[in-house]
């Protein structure tokens, strides 16, 4: 399994901090030391899990040469987080620096050391950050709903890859396409994890056997401070977390 993991999808609402969440609890479950960051402004990931987001040292501190690194680090009950805020939404403008594709990289390595794996979450949106976490990753997971418009926003995504492989980061491997909220007994569900298949193909990987099905708990967990893994550990998506971790630590061929 790769050790730094970008959770990415242009699009909003397709559950890329669930999935970052989730793999963070799976992770930590196995006795694995586990570092969570937040990548979008909206700091859904550190909030979640139950960091005070607007009154900590964040991402945005760390990148503009505020703070380092191991001062941006909160230790909560679920795990290690770099927590992020609405600062974070001036980076376009702000990170302008040479090399500012390697921001990110560079103030993860200072940390690396201390954990067995990184899951970073990124913004619904193609800019700056999302292309640090490409840079700073060596794997991608794109999390989509079972929707047309999702898949669209996943096609667009592969000049993004294609760029950060050509000039900043030539091993990163999408390693999957994971399908969030899936309901097999949905026609639409069906029908989009068939053309799924495509988009996989075209961005050379695959859509994962493991899918995430829909229920109330995922949406219940981050209000008790806690991972679909712990707050509901026999429900359905809970399992299905834990089958896509088995999946990615499975040994190629």
């Amino acid at each position: 399994m790769k050790k730094t993991i970008a959770i990415t999808n242009q699009k909003g609402g397709v559950g890329k901090t669930t999935t970052a969440l989730s793999l963070i609890g799976a992770l930590r479950q196995k006795g694995f030391r586990v570092l969570g960051v937040d990548l979008d402004p909206q700091g859904s990931l550190g909030f979640s899990a139950g960091v005070d987001i607007e009154n900590s040292v964040t991402i945005y501190d760390v990148l503009k040469g505020k703070e380092p690194i191991r001062n941006a680090i909160a230790s909560t009950d679920m795990g290690d987080f770099i927590p992020s805020n609405i600062l974070l939404s001036t980076a376009e403008l702000e990170f302008n620096v040479p090399g500012r594709e390697y921001l990110l990289r560079n103030e993860l390595t200072k940390a690396a050391g201390n954990y067995d794996y990184i899951i970073i979450d990124t913004p619904p949106a193609l800019n700056v950050l999302t292309v640090n976490a490409y840079v700073a990753a060596e794997g991608l997971i794109i999390p989509m709903a079972p929707e047309i418009l999702s898949l669209l926003g996943i096609a667009q995504i592969r000049d993004t890859i294609e760029t950060v492989r050509k000039y900043y980061n030539p091993d990163l491997e999408v390693l999957g396409i994971l399908l969030n909220r899936y309901n097999n007994r949905l026609l639409l569900n069906r029908e989009v994890e068939e053309m799924s298949q495509d988009v996989a193909r075209k961005l050379g990987t695959k859509v994962f056997h493991s899918k995430i099905h829909a229920s109330v708990t995922v949406a219940e967990s981050p209000a008790h401070g806690e991972s679909v893994i712990t707050y509901a550990p026999d429900s359905r998506p809970a399992r299905d977390f834990k089958a896509l971790l088995r999946e990615l630590m499975r040994p190629e061929g």
